[in-house]
């Protein structure tokens, strides 16, 4: 049997410090509830699959 919840993977915050949004280049805070990088400036939440965030506008959910 296999589980069904997604792996959340820890962001290094050294890692976090570096990573920015690429829309409007400012900070980016991780949700470890939902698994994604938020841009609160963007209003918008980057997914993060199998431990690699996913940086892209169009893979990105409005907030």
């Amino acid at each position: 049997m296999t589980d069904a919840t997604p792996k959340q993977a820890k962001i290094d915050p050294k890692v976090l410090s570096i990573l920015v949004c690429p829309k409007t280049r400012g900070p980016l805070t991780h949700d470890t509830d939902a698994n994604e990088l938020i841009s609160k400036k963007a209003k918008l939440a980057y997914p993060i699959r199998d431990g690699v965030p996913i940086l892209l506008e169009r893979e990105a959910r409005a907030l």
